[in-house]
């Protein structure tokens, strides 16, 4: 008879057999699958949960909120308290997913660079801290899967050429033909290090500080699984696999998207689903639309993917009152089958990504949306083309001064544009995320740029408690009004079920100035008509043209205003959202 431990055993050999079929292994792959399962001490049947397929563990009040752990701090309480202060004073009826960007010991890029998986890091609280707000709140934990520090205990050993670590990292010779590699940075890829064994060339995607891992060792692989179980026992729902695209290297490939890859992220979901299978795994994957969509696998990879595309094509929609772009992306993206699900966000801590508008926007549209971008602050990251040529890799700016005008420079329509962007972005299919500086309409911070000379800190103010909490009191300052006006949307999406992310989308057909979509809930009971002036000018609607069914009452969710007559039309101020609804909120 088969037990669920054998099967599940066989499956995972099957992963490793996939994985390193290319790789001399000095072990075989049912003794890795054995450490693997131990080190997610699935030792027999009862540790082991069957997971069931197409299970969507996520609904419409889904709401997830990116933060450092140290975005709002007050001196006389960790951070990590006072974020959870801030949560349960400010977000508690609107946030209920919670994205805790790296919180462990690093050395570089604000928590991207770790230097100890296992532990909190000092200045932030303790395991503890963390535990609070998981009892709060879905958290979300960052496996920062292809790099860690040069500073890490893994890294000094792999110089000393000895211990945990001596084996852990990519090697390649500067004499190989790495022409082909994707870079994401401009800086070289190789990092020359003198070890105890000799002069060694460490590969290094994205900094000389943060050292690529070799996963062709599947003691990388389990030491991985090891911190994953860590990160279960501390609470963790939700993982993000942090720059994953690029965690497979073969030397003469482009490094990016490998099978491996891909297989690698097979095994962990199957490891991790079998523990729990609520937990869900989100992949960060940067990259062109096409290549990203990938990540779903057949259902049996990531959870959800970022919907990459989605900030410049709406940025660039909301600055140039043309919607033509994005309306062709969202006809073009497959419907997420059940049990996968997009995560949407038009804002995070790192910058406006266009590698992923690549085909979707052209070269042109890019260089326009990269200058007015300019014009209002933001910095532009460069990396590397195939051909050696420079092209802007991110934008970095706050999504609160990026839309503070149009092509045409500033104007009065600043919070409303702001806004109307989020009105799109939480009625599409899809969970979505917002970065906690867009709940609080943050505007760009040159200081801290002065201070790291990194671009990205442009978009990662800290704010004290106490200053904070009185702007967000004051009724006529610009925190206060967003995090009024979004906290209102937020309130209204929860309580509709055609707004579950999985619930059906259609792209309605409304010329350029209106971007509008239909949504359907699971049942088909509920039907919510999504329609947002993106312009400066006032535009109307005519009823007609979104065939509202005459035989029910519709309401705009937003202004809480009767659609009288069906046949009729709207006027929509500039950037104003209307959610049409065939029934009263509950």
């Amino acid at each position: 008879m088969t037990t669920n431990w054998n099967s599940l055993n066989e499956k995972i050999k099957h992963h490793l057999e996939a994985i390193f079929a290319q790789v001399n292994l000095d072990t075989s792959v049912g003794k890795i699958a054995d450490e693997l399962m131990h080190a997610m001490r699935l030792k027999s049947d009862d540790d082991i949960v069957v997971p069931q397929h197409h299970c969507n563990y996520w609904d419409e009040q889904d709401v997830m909120m990116i933060t450092y752990g140290d975005s709002i701090v007050d001196g006389h309480e960790k951070p990590l308290f006072t974020l959870h202060r801030f949560l349960q004073t400010y977000c508690k009826n609107t946030i209920n997913k919670v994205h805790l960007l790296p919180f462990y010991p690093y050395s570089s890029d604000d928590g991207f660079s770790v230097i100890d998986y296992s532990s909190v890091n000092e200045a932030l609280g303790e395991w503890s801290d963390i535990k609070r707000l998981a009892d709060d709140y879905g958290l979300m934990f960052d496996l920062v899967v292809n790099h860690c520090s040069a500073r890490s205990a893994w890294f000094e050993n792999f110089i000393k050429g000895e211990g945990p670590g001596s084996d852990f990292f990519f090697t390649a010779s500067p004499d190989d033909d790495l022409s082909q590699v994707t870079r994401p940075r401009v800086s070289p890829l190789l990092r020359e290090t003198q070890t105890q064994e000799g002069t060694k060339y460490v590969w290094c995607t994205f900094s000389h500080d943060q050292v690529d891992f070799d996963f062709s060792n599947p003691k990388v692989l389990l030491a991985f699984m090891k911190i994953i179980r860590l990160y279960i026992d501390e609470g963790a729902k939700v993982f993000r696999l942090d720059a994953v695209a690029f965690l497979w290297k073969v030397v003469g490939t482009t490094c990016i998207n490998l099978p491996q890859t891909h297989e690698v992220i097979r095994l962990m979901r199957t490891l991790i689903e079998h523990v729990d299978p609520s937990i869900i795994i989100i992949t960060e994957t940067n990259i062109p639309n096409r290549e990203n969509l990938t990540y779903f696998g057949n259902a049996n990879e990531a959870h959800a993917i970022y919907n990459f595309s989605l900030p410049p094509l709406l940025v660039n929609t909301l600055v140039t009152g043309d919607c033509r772009y994005l309306k062709s992306w969202m006809m073009s993206m497959p419907p997420a089958q059940n049990g996968t699900t997009y995560f949407n966000f038009i804002a995070s801590h790192d910058g406006i990504g266009l590698r992923p508008a690549e085909g979707l926007l052209d070269d042109e549209e890019i260089s326009t949306l990269a200058h007015t971008m300019q014009n209002y602050g933001g910095k532009i990251s460069w990396r590397a083309s195939a051909h050696g040529q420079q092209k802007p890799y991110e934008i970095n700016i706050t999504l609160f001064d990026a839309l503070q005008g149009t092509v045409n420079g500033p104007d009065r329509w600043q919070i409303e544009r702001f806004i109307c962007a989020h009105a799109i972005m939480l009625g599409m299919e899809g969970m979505p995320g917002i970065y906690i500086h867009s709940l609080l309409g943050t505007s760009n911070d040159y200081e801290k740029v002065a201070n790291t000379g990194q671009n990205r800190s442009i978009n990662r103010k800290r704010w004290e408690f106490d200053e904070i909490e009185r702007l967000l009191d004051a009724p006529y300052s610009q925190h206060h009004q967003v995090l009024t006006q979004m906290s209102q949307l937020i309130r209204i999406r929860k309580a509709q079920p055609a707004f579950h992310p999985n619930a059906t989308q259609f792209t309605l057909q409304l010329g350029n100035q209106l971007f509008g979509y239909w949504r359907q809930s699971l049942d088909r009971t509920q039907s919510i008509f999504c329609v947002s002036n993106i312009s400066v000018d006032e535009q109307v609607v005519l009823m007609s043209d979104i065939n509202l069914l005459a035989t029910e009452h519709w309401i705009d969710l937003i202004s809480g205003e009767a659609i009288e007559d069906d046949n009729g039309y709207l006027r929509l101020a500039p950037y104003q959202t209307v959610w049409i609804c065939n029934q009263r909120p509950s």
